[in-house]
């Protein structure tokens, strides 16, 4: 099991760090251009906020447990996943997005897999 929260965890802290950082570097108009329609609907500074609670989810998924410094850090990492997750998938409920929500859904099962996996290990 610990293989698999490894690679659970190392595959949404790839996909945290990607996003985060395409959210923090990016203009809005670039993120619309590239698919990212919700974006529309927050200003600039809660894009960048959600970025960079991407980027340190990403940080919070692998390091704790690498380096075994306070690794109760990586489920509370995930839990926070899960709470990105569900607002994303609100957003885009109203957006009447469902592919979207199909995507956030698996992450929100991984996420809550790897807070689980810390949580009763």
């Amino acid at each position: 099991m610990n293989i698999a929260l490894w690679i659970i965890a190392g595959l949404l802290a790839a996909a945290s760090l990607g996003g985060g950082l395409m959210l923090v570097t990016q203009s809005r108009e670039k993120l619309v251009a590239s698919g990212l329609g919700w974006v529309e609907d927050f200003s600039p500074g809660v894009v960048r906020t959600i970025g960079t609670l991407k980027v340190l989810a990403a940080f919070g998924l692998i390091l704790p447990a690498l380096l075994d410094i306070a690794p109760v850090l990586v489920p509370i990492a995930a839990i926070g996943w899960v709470l990105l997750m569900v607002g994303a998938m609100i957003t885009h409920l109203r957006r009447h997005e469902s592919q979207a929500i199909v995507v956030n859904l698996i992450l929100l099962a991984f996420a809550a897999f790897v807070a689980w996996g810390h949580f009763a290990a």
